[in-house]
């Protein structure tokens, strides 16, 4: 076949050779056919004008004709389409997206054309991953959650509904074996988690579905799944009080006490901002973390932390859990009022851990009066007072 010849003849040439690289990608015409005959529905020319495009870019100056000279868009069509093609071709493809994806040029491209590129990246969403290669659509949803960090990027997907809903149906699809498809919901839930960043979500409904996914989730016993089903429930969970009630009856003030006693830092983070939510809406959320940390040693331990999150979400669930009947008396021979006061005192944190300090400080006081006595000799109430001008002034 002739166009197989000359694209084999355009390797040879092309081979070690800018100039000759040069040559072909910066005539229009020339770059122009490259791009479509990657999509060419003849599997030879595919195969071989994807091998010169790989050629091509396994230098910088590669890399920079291709971002410079190419229809970026057509490409993107076509390396996603290799996805269907075997587990070989289908990584090679893959790896070639990511490593343009690592080029400046090619984020700012990304960037100013998102709209005509979503589609593409949205029937990624709805591929089967019974048929496709788990590892080259991990690599693919892996650039698009690192091109999502971007604040324009992640807000044009999250508010692109069939996106939302293509990132729902391929975790459904790989719920339906966990463990076969472990990398690729561990991959689709770091997504979906930069995702929910972007407020409001496209729906609420999108929303309570994401929520319900991860929580059947927080069952699996893999820890890296179970991490990221967390974080995207933190996430979730504050937009709708239905998904709480859903959360809370599916046992997640349990789940969440269980991953701050055997977590890392980071399922801490999510866990405890998890209860921070619950144990603000309802009471029996709070009753609950009292039943399964009857002296609140897990809450407290946390105020110690270094990482102002964890510290400022322990403080406003403690203050929460000060609402049930006995409990504040029951912290009276604990240090929890002066950690509470250095807090809310501390220039060196954060407002939000500031106030967080302070309201629990207040609810502590006003549960127990016999700590207000104690926050008077400490000359707290300057603290307290101040504190409390920035919940009003919010």
């Amino acid at each position: 076949m002739v166009c197989v010849s000359v694209l084999k003849l355009w390797q040879a040439v092309c081979s070690g050779n800018e100039e000759n690289q040069r040559v072909l990608v910066m005539h229009h015409d020339r770059a122009r056919l490259l791009a479509a005959l990657l999509s060419s529905e003849v599997l030879a020319i595919r195969q071989q004008s994807f091998a010169l495009l790989l050629q091509l870019a396994q230098t910088e100056s590669g890399r920079s004709l291709i971002i410079n000279h190419l229809d970026l868009t057509r490409l993107l069509e076509a390396l996603v389409s290799f996805l269907d093609f075997s587990d070989k071709e289908a990584n090679t493809a893959m790896g070639l997206f990511t490593d343009l994806a690592l080029e400046e040029r090619f984020q700012v491209w990304f960037q100013a054309n998102l709209p005509g590129v979503l589609p593409a990246l949205t029937g990624v969403l709805k591929t089967d991953p019974k048929v496709s290669s788990s590892s080259a659509l991990c690599q693919c949803i892996t650039v698009m959650g690192n091109l999502s960090a971007e604040p324009t990027t992640r807000r044009h997907m999250a508010a692109c509904e069939e996106f939302g809903d293509g990132c729902l149906s391929l975790l459904a699809r790989c719920e339906e074996d966990v463990d076969l498809f472990r990398e690729v919901i561990y991959t689709l839930l770091g997504l979906m988690m930069n995702l929910c960043l972007q407020a409001p979500f496209v729906s609420e409904v999108w929303a309570v579905e994401v929520s319900r996914r991860c929580l059947s989730l927080l069952n699996s016993q893999d820890g890296g799944i179970l991490t990221r089903a967390a974080g995207v429930l933190s996430r979730t969970l504050s937009s709708s009080l239905k998904i709480v009630e859903e959360a809370l009856r599916a046992g997640v003030v349990k789940k969440m006490m269980k991953f701050l006693k055997t977590g890392g830092e980071t399922a801490s983070r999510y866990a405890i901002k998890i209860l921070a939510i619950c144990t603000n809406s309802y009471h029996e959320a709070r009753e609950e973390v009292i039943r399964l940390d009857k002296k609140l040693s897990v809450m407290m331990k946390l105020l110690s932390s270094g990482d102002e999150v964890l510290v400022g979400n322990a403080a406003l669930c403690l203050g929460n859990c000060m609402e049930v009947p006995n409990v504040a008396s029951s912290l009276l021979k604990t240090d929890l009022l002066q950690v509470l006061l250095k807090l809310a005192g501390s220039d060196t944190q954060k407002t939000a851990v500031q106030v967080n300090a302070g309201i629990a400080l207040g609810k502590l006081c006003t549960a127990e009066p016999r700590f207000a006595a104690q926050l008077r000799k400490l000359h707290g109430l300057e603290i307290l007072n101040s504190t409390m001008k920035y919940v009003s002034d919010s």
